[in-house]
């Protein structure tokens, strides 16, 4: 029978929960006259089990929180280097190659839209074989094509090339984020994704920045070649830093169990909506910067190709609101966090539209830190509503972000083509008038177990 609450064993029983399970009350202090609140035998039971087995996820700190996120961060540089490696080059492979923008886009949207395909069944073999093979195999093979890429000879084989670059990229960033759901403690987990997806931001950012610098100077394909030794360097940090995974647990990687979690996942409206809104803002994201370069090498700017590859260390705007994205959600919560990034692309937006070059780049600053918001937000939700298969969960999120990317990339160029710049933000405005009542309304609650 249990005992009450006013009863002596009860009382001796709180005070070995507050003294600890290897800890006797001192002889001079009774234990039926303990102070403070009486703890009753199923809680003390409960903090005797916390005591015996902690928490031992990584908590923000500690050296091996700071050599996972070092190593994520290197993960994050190349994948983005290599994912993006050709956006700033467009104008100069048009050149080279004599293709039509949107032909020269291909070499973009053929590693994204592979990345997209890619993304669920790769991510599936994380629940099997666990996140760190994965993800140390996802980063090597990309870079290694990496270095094949520069000597294409046409058209075609580099398509090819950066298609599969986007099949070997799938095994990183769903795998990444389950493994931060995983590994981190929920506490350190919005400044651990933050600052995961900030690693994204620069590796985007580098490849654009020095591959534009390097190709004014040498070549489009010295630019690739450099980009790929690069990111060879940083899967060999990823693999010496990142600590080992404590807390995987192996799953199923049949066909049938996997298609039963992502139907799953898609029932579940608080998913949904993060999937909606990573689409959306990947949109604005692709339909701007797909036809940047294009805009600033013409009329009225004609800036060089180095000029324009140095447009982009606006990411590192991206770098800083990634990283604080933790920050803002503690002090406003998600939909105040989603109604900044909203309110900062929209904003940067009309201001592009203006025709003095400052303009132009403020609008871009504006664009660039709204977009890493709402995304940080959007990706660090997904792994912590995401109970059970947690990589199909990132997956799902990642292939709609994907795809957002294809769709805003090539709407944005075809309203570029058509009618300019300013049709260009029209299509990146319309995904922001969308997002807005999606990231603003209340989430809708958990679907019943069962």
């Amino acid at each position: 029978m249990e005992p009450s609450a006013d009863s002596p064993a009860a009382n001796r029983t709180a005070e070995r929960a507050r003294t600890g399970p290897d800890t006797v009350p001192s002889p001079a202090t009774p234990a039926t006259a303990a102070p403070g609140p009486v703890t009753t035998a199923p809680a003390a039971a409960a903090r005797a089990r916390t005591a015996e087995h902690p928490d031992e996820r990584l908590r923000a700190g500690t050296p091996e929180y700071r050599r996972a996120i070092l190593a994520l961060f290197a993960a994050g540089l190349a994948t983005f280097a290599l994912l993006y490696s050709t956006q700033a080059l467009l104008p100069a492979l048009s050149s080279g190659l004599h293709l039509s923008p949107a032909r020269a886009s291909l070499t973009v949207s053929a590693a994204t839209g592979a990345l997209a395909v890619a993304l669920l069944p790769v991510s599936a073999l994380s629940e099997r074989y666990g996140r760190m093979p994965v993800m140390t195999a996802s980063v090597f093979a990309a870079s290694l094509l990496a270095l094949a890429v520069p000597f294409a000879p046409d058209l075609t084989v580099l398509v090819v090339l950066r298609a599969l670059q986007g099949v070997a990229l799938a095994g990183l960033p769903a795998t990444a984020m389950a493994y931060l759901s995983e590994e981190v403690h929920p506490s350190a987990v919005p400044s651990a994704m933050g600052l995961y997806v900030a690693g994204n931001s620069v590796g985007g950012m580098s490849s654009r920045v020095a591959g534009g610098a390097i190709a004014q100077a040498h070549g489009w394909r010295t630019a690739l070649l450099v980009v790929g030794v690069a990111a060879l360097a940083c899967a060999a940090a990823f693999r010496l830093l990142a600590p080992k995974a404590r807390h995987f647990t192996p799953g199923p990687v049949h066909p049938a169990a996997v298609a039963r979690v992502v139907a799953g996942h898609l029932r579940d409206g608080r998913l949904r909506r993060l999937y909606a809104l990573g689409l959306l803002f990947m949109a604005v994201f692709g339909a701007l910067y797909t036809v940047l370069g294009y805009r600033l090498t013409g009329a009225p700017y004609h800036l060089s190709q180095s000029a324009v590859g140095a447009v982009f260390l606006v990411y590192l705007v991206g770098t800083g609101t990634s990283a604080g994205s933790g920050t803002l959600v503690a002090r406003i919560g998600r939909r105040g966090a989603f109604l900044v990034a909203l309110l900062l692309c929209a904003g940067g937006l009309l201001l592009t539209l203006a025709g003095p070059l400052t303009a132009v780049l403020g609008g871009l600053v504006l664009v660039t830190g709204g977009f890493f918001i709402g995304h940080s937000v959007a990706s660090g939700t997904v792994g912590r509503t995401a109970t059970t298969g947690r990589a199909q969960a990132s997956a799902l999120y990642l292939t709609a972000y994907y795809v957002g990317n294809s769709l805003g990339g090539t709407l944005g160029a075809a309203a570029y083509h058509a009618a300019g710049w300013g049709a260009a933000v029209a299509v990146a405005l319309a995904a922001m008038a969308v997002a807005a009542p999606v990231a603003l309304r209340r989430p809708p609650a958990a679907p019943a177990a069962g």
